[in-house]
């Protein structure tokens, strides 16, 4: 340590689950950070006029006070650009939400000198032109002249608080070659796999997690999402999937009389279904192997190819003898992790661990 450090100013958008929990590790935490704004998707609170934000549970009955103005992007920004050139502290954007409208405002906050932190997929795995805005390119390596261009983080997007994005960062950077990876990205498609290939004759969706619309969690579309995310972080493939995880075409796993119908009757008759499922199952046992629902990135001279899909492993696999739970645990082949490639396994999903990733980013700046 070399002295105090410097408050870093952190704007929060978004304070439900992750949101909450991030604010309580916020005032737990032993460094100083300086809440600048704070933001539902109604209302608004600013503190970039040097005004003290509220303490304890304060700032949630606040927020969804009569008097707090309507939520505003705009507004934030143009807010957190004028703190970000008076002060001459770090200015963050903490995005805790899944909205592709914030998502898209990233390269505006960037280019204001403002650095962004967040687990939201969507800019990491949607259109290509978006994501190369993001990352921008040397005619976009400053914002104003007064100010540097902020930098990203998004280490939560992939595995919630697991060193997943940084770990792969680590391997590009220190010039090893990833050859693949591969894992069980998805907690809820883990939890029904492990419990399934007990011999359960009911997919297990319901204990899996809460989610209003399950079928969300069966069609593979946020296994593609991470996917896209890793594999343009890939020397030679950042081009690969222009569309983001619309390319990757995931193999669903929701019924097609099932798609498009509410909880209620999905949860319903799903079972209805369990048979060809089961005998996948049965059939893969008979072989010696278990069903799993993976996420795989072959690279080939430059070349990749993108998968999420239903695949079967010895039962003598890590995928098999290593996950509990909801785990995700991914594996990364390279050439220095050859014979015995790099296994990183953990909770992926919940708001305390995606939580903490969020907090491991913003601690980057210290």
């Amino acid at each position: 340590m070399n002295g105090p450090k410097k408050a870093l100013h952190v704007a929060v958008v978004g304070v439900g689950g992750v949101g909450k929990e991030l604010m309580q590790q916020l005032m737990d935490v032993p460094f100083p950070f300086n809440v600048a704004a704070l933001s539902n998707s109604r209302k608004m609170l600013l503190f970039t006029d040097g005004t003290a934000c509220l303490n304890g549970s304060q700032w949630a009955a606040a927020l969804d006070g009569a008097d707090a103005p309507d939520a505003d992007l705009e507004v934030l920004h143009a807010a957190l650009e004028g703190l970000a050139k008076r002060s001459t502290n770090k200015v963050v954007l903490v995005d805790n939400t899944s909205s592709e409208v914030v998502a898209n405002m990233y390269p505006e906050f960037l280019s204001a000198g403002i650095h962004v932190v967040t687990p939201n997929k969507k800019a990491f795995s949607g259109d290509l032109a978006l994501y190369k805005s993001i990352i921008g390119g040397e005619e976009e390596a400053q914002g104003p002249a007064e100010l540097p261009r902020g930098v990203f983080y998004n280490e939560s997007t992939v595995g919630a608080g697991l060193p997943i994005i940084s770990t792969l960062k680590d391997l590009v950077n220190t010039g090893d070659k990833v050859n693949k990876i591969e894992g069980v990205f998805s907690g809820t498609l883990s939890y029904i796999f492990n419990e399934y290939s007990k011999g359960q004759e009911r997919r297990p969706v319901a204990k899996a997690n809460g989610n209003p619309t399950p079928g969300d969690d069966l069609n593979g579309a946020d296994v593609a999402r991470k996917l896209t995310i890793l594999s343009r972080m890939i020397p030679g493939l950042l081009d690969l999937l222009p569309k983001g995880h619309e390319d990757v075409k995931p193999t669903s796993l929701v019924p097609q009389a099932l798609r498009g119908v509410d909880a209620q009757e999905f949860m319903r008759r799903l079972p209805e279904f369990d048979s060809d499922i089961a005998r996948k199952r049965d059939e893969a046992a008979r072989r010696g192997n278990v069903l799993r629902y993976v996420g795989v990135i072959e690279v080939n001279e430059g070349r990749g190819k993108v998968e999420a899909k239903l695949e079967e492993y010895p039962k003598t696999h890590a995928f098999a003898t290593s996950l509990q739970g909801s785990d995700n645990i991914i594996m990364f082949h390279t050439e220095r992790y050859g014979a015995r490639p790099l296994l990183i396994q953990g909770a992926g999903a919940g708001n305390a661990v995606t939580a903490m990733g969020v907090m491991s980013d913003l601690l980057k700046f210290f």
